[in-house]
């Protein structure tokens, strides 16, 4: 794992961007009692692409560092992912059901990011129960993302306690499809939705957790999604995430994301 600083890398803190000006290291870890891993449970296999969930690349080359979903309305040219997966001033290219190929990463496949949108107290102090993001994206053809991916998936609240949801993503790397792990939904930890689903890696930052069409939270929030592969979080969804996909909707200029961020893990 190199260059992009997301958080899931657990075990390997500080990833240092090669051909970025960005260096991320963990910070001391915040004072938040955190769940001991349990053993037994369900893990993230592969599965076959899935449109209305793509790869995430950050700046030049073919390393896919998070992952995203695309958003109903079917016009919108919408994408939904992590808060900490966006950096300032840095080109970000999305790839809805990107599959095996790590030249499907290149422009004749890939969607830019034109503008986000991001929630105050992320901006102002990258705040944990923010940790999510809507982008407008544009490819240079002018085709629809919708033309890809569908109808997308709709909005939901937060999940609560038994719900069963699926969570898809990307590992980190190049080329490589996605993989999913379906599971309730546990006691929310410190007001986070917490997930217990073995294998939610380095590059799962952004991962929908989906039931059927609607998408009612993501892989991030508390300690960037998590410190250790084994628990999940989600920042809590509810009127903020809305309000971003009203904004967006309504062509609002963007937001300047923060230029680092840290996930609070050892």
């Amino acid at each position: 794992m190199q260059p992009f600083a997301v958080a899931r890398v657990r075990r390997a803190c500080v990833w240092v961007l090669v051909t970025l000006p960005l260096v991320v290291g963990c910070s001391t870890p915040r004072a938040v009692e955190r769940p001991v891993p349990v053993e037994g449970l369900p893990a993230a296999r592969p599965i076959a692409p899935d449109p209305r969930v793509g790869a995430v690349f950050v700046g030049a080359g073919d390393l896919h560092v998070c992952t995203a979903s695309v958003l109903a309305p079917r016009s919108s040219n919408l994408i939904l992912t992590a808060a900490h997966c966006l950096v300032a001033d840095v080109d970000t290219r999305f790839v809805p059901g990107f599959g095996s190929g790590a030249d499907e990463a290149g422009d004749d496949a890939a969607w830019h990011v034109a503008a986000v949108y991001l929630d105050s107290r992320w901006v102002a102090e990258q705040d944990p129960a923010a940790d999510f993001a809507v982008a407008r994206v544009e490819r240079a053809d002018g085709a629809r993302l919708q033309s890809v991916a569908g109808e997308g998936l709709m909005l939901g609240g937060a999940p609560g306690t038994g719900d069963e949801i699926t969570v898809v993503g990307y590992p980190a790397g190049v080329g490589g499809g996605p993989s999913a792990c379906r599971a309730p939904v546990a006691v929310a930890h410190h007001g986070f939705p917490a997930l217990h689903c073995d294998g939610v890696v380095g590059g799962f930052s952004g991962a929908p957790w989906m039931s059927g069409t609607t998408v009612s939270g993501l892989v991030g929030g508390l300690d960037g999604g998590g410190c250790v592969d084994e628990i999940s979080y989600s920042p809590p969804f509810g009127v903020a995430v809305t309000d971003l996909v009203s904004r967006a909707l309504a062509g609002a200029p963007g937001d300047r994301p923060p230029e680092a961020f840290t996930d609070g893990c050892e």
